[in-house]
């Protein structure tokens, strides 16, 4: 069946009817739109010529328009060439001996002139046998007609050929497959139509393309409005020629992705195994059984592709520009491009048709006109002295701008060149594309004062917020004998709240500050900002001066003021009967170390003799210090008594505590 399949498109590439490129759409996601439009006689199928590698998106989105109808469309089936050489049975490798490959004939018919004889048999095996000196020699072992086993030494053999035809043809189509597997030549698409006599045929797909790069040049006038001209770069990469091609080329990024249609797939499918057929054995549970791949992509083909309007809106295009005040300005083009919305898109149709030639790319006009542009300086990189030369661009082309790269000319003459994203209608963006020498910037940064700005209480936790302010200030220095304007970007912390100045934008990233810079002067900008720090404190392990601080603070309500004095004048009577406790401790060790002495003087004094008067003497001191620790002793009971009384009603008071 395959061979036929190959037959018949191989006869129908004779007759085929080629359909050249009419229209072309690039876009930017690395595919492009293709319409192919001719005429076809009757009975005649239409030609596409592709590369393998577009196969799958043209599969993914052929759209294919006919008078009298399409019956089908024919290629030619992708097979890996693993699987192609599996169905010949045959395995050819690099470098494969010859003996090799007829051994994978055992039991086939060949024919051959062997020394000079016509012989034939049967392949019985072939071999790469060892020399017995050095090298090797292939031998082939033959059952000759005759009945005779032979060796044959293939070097003396010639003109060997498989008897049966059919192993013969699937050598041939083994040999073949090998070789297609390496070309890289155009698959062959056929139409066929079913419609009656001659009628036009379309075709329209997208397939790989290079992206369109788009490139301008910005001429920023010492007065007066800026002129923006924009050129388009495409790329024939077809592999064909484009004759009066109707070429647009459009703004955006649709999604496109590749889907693997033209490959053949196939799935392992399960083993089925009746009970009985074979012996059942433990092991068999153990043996992981071939399942199919859950995960390969299930990919079809789109149900059509949305036919592009064929009318062009109005032009949006400005009136001509003046002629360029000075070289190196502006080109004598006019742009002949037909811009218009596309849905999420933004297109660029050239009106005038376009001629390339296979692997020529082009340099294409789309748009000359009047653009708001402010001559302006920005400071971004504070790790660098100057700012840089910028424009502000106002689109008021009513197109979108692609993105790319600017040269930008002023006075004259080169000024820079700088990059920019692309452009809606109506939006502004910053370019630079200068140092300025002339002009430097310092930072400098200061920390301001902690406020506490809030106060809560629950449960015995008193949650403070408090206010860190933090200055940064840009000292800018105007060298030149002209005034500028300068934008300061200051970097956007997310922990941080901008007090002051007001920014004259904000970006995701940044804030914009607009400085105005006299002439030979100097001026500062100060950006004040504040962070919050949220702060949890038990007010248990709060001593009486850390909380009479948070007392003191003029953001904290009356009712939580009350509520801490009463807690502060609580824990001060705990502080006060510690203090007499530790007094006490202190009175009482002193006293124990003063009975200590006497009781070894009184020791030292009973072993000598006449020394009873002083040994009484001290006997007496020592009962009056007993006295006095007994004393001490019932004072320290009474005040642990009294601090554990003061710490109940502290910790009751704590814990109502409520703001």
């Amino acid at each position: 069946m395959k061979k036929i399949v190959a037959v018949a498109l191989a006869a129908s590439m004779v007759q085929a009817a080629d359909l050249p490129v009419t229209r072309v759409i690039v876009y930017k996601n690395g595919v492009a739109y293709y319409e192919r439009s001719g005429e076809v006689k009757p009975g005649e199928p239409g030609r596409l010529d592709f590369k393998a590698t577009e196969m799958d998106d043209v599969l993914k989105s052929l759209v294919l328009d006919a008078p009298g109808g399409v019956a089908r469309v024919r290629y030619e089936l992708s097979e890996p060439l693993q699987k192609k050489l599996a169905d010949q049975g045959i395995q050819i490798g690099a470098q494969q001996p010859l003996a090799v490959l007829l051994d994978q004939w055992r039991g086939a018919r060949v024919e051959m002139k062997y020394r000079g004889e016509a012989l034939a048999g049967t392949v019985v095996s072939g071999r790469v046998a060892p020399l017995p000196q050095q090298g090797q020699k292939q031998e082939l072992t033959l059952l000759a007609d005759s009945g005779d086993l032979r060796v044959l030494d293939l070097d003396a053999a010639a003109g060997i050929r498989l008897s049966d035809p059919r192993l013969q043809q699937q050598l041939v189509d083994a040999l073949a497959a090998m070789a297609q597997s390496r070309s890289r030549d155009k698959r062959a698409v056929f139409v066929d139509s079913l419609g009656q006599g001659p009628q036009k045929l379309t075709a329209r797909y997208l397939a790989p393309a290079p992206v369109w790069k788009s490139s301008y040049r910005l001429v920023l006038p010492d007065s007066g409005d800026a002129t923006l001209e924009g050129w388009a770069i495409v790329d024939n990469a077809t592999g064909e020629d484009w004759n009066n091609v109707d070429l647009t080329v459009v703004s955006g990024k649709p999604v496109s992705f590749i889907s693997k249609l033209y490959d053949v797939k196939y799935v392992q499918r399960q083993e089925a195994v009746l009970p009985g057929e074979q012996p059942a054995a433990p092991e068999l549970y153990d043996t992981a059984l071939g399942r199919a791949d859950r995960n390969e992509v299930r990919a079809k083909a789109a149900g059509g592709m949305r036919q592009l309007r064929a009318a062009a809106t109005e032009s949006l295009a400005a009136p001509a520009a003046a002629p360029p005040p000075a070289p190196m300005m502006l080109s004598a083009v006019e742009p002949g491009t037909e811009a218009r919305e596309a849905g999420e898109l933004f297109e660029y149709r050239f009106s005038r048709p376009v001629t390339a030639k296979k692997g020529e790319s082009l340099l294409l006009p789309f748009v000359q006109q009047k653009i708001g542009a402010r001559k302006l300086l920005i400071y971004s990189d504070r790790g660098q002295a100057n700012p840089r030369n910028a424009a502000e661009i106002d689109n008021i082309t009513g197109k979108t701008l692609d993105g790319g790269p600017i040269t930008v000319y002023h006075s004259g003459g080169y000024s820079g060149e700088a990059l920019m994203e692309t452009l809606k209608a109506g939006e502004k963006r910053l370019v630079s594309y200068s140092v300025d020498q002339a002009t430097r910037v310092t930072t400098n940064f200061e920390s301001g004062s902690q406020t506490i700005r809030s106060f809560k209480a629950n449960r015995g936790i008193l949650v403070t917020r408090t206010v860190v302010e933090t200055t940064t200030t840009y000292t800018a220095d105007n060298a030149d004998a002209k005034e500028k304007t300068l934008v300061i970007e200051h970097p956007v912390d997310p922990g941080q709240k901008l007090i002051r100045p007001k920014a004259d934008e904000t970006t995701p990233s940044k804030y914009r500050f607009s400085l105005k810079l006299p002439a030979r002067a100097t001026q500062k900008l100060a950006v004040v900002e504040e962070r919050e720090i949220e702060n949890s404190l038990m007010i248990s392990s709060l001593t009486p001066d850390a909380l009479f601080t948070y007392i003191q603070s003029k953001n904290l309500p009356a009712a939580a003021k009350t509520q801490l004095e009463a807690v502060l004048a609580k824990k001060r009577q705990v502080a006060d009967a510690d203090s007499e406790t530790r007094r006490v401790e202190a009175e009482m060790n002193e006293i124990n170390r003063d009975q200590d002495r006497l009781r070894q003087n009184i020791n030292s004094l009973n072993r000598v003799a006449g020394q009873q008067e002083q040994v009484n003497r001290y006997a007496s001191e020592l009962a009056k210090g007993d006295a006095r620790l007994a004393q001490f002793r019932d004072r320290q009971a009474g005040l642990r008594k009294t601090r554990a009384a003061l710490e109940t009603e502290l910790n009751a008071l704590i814990e109502k505590l409520q703001f």
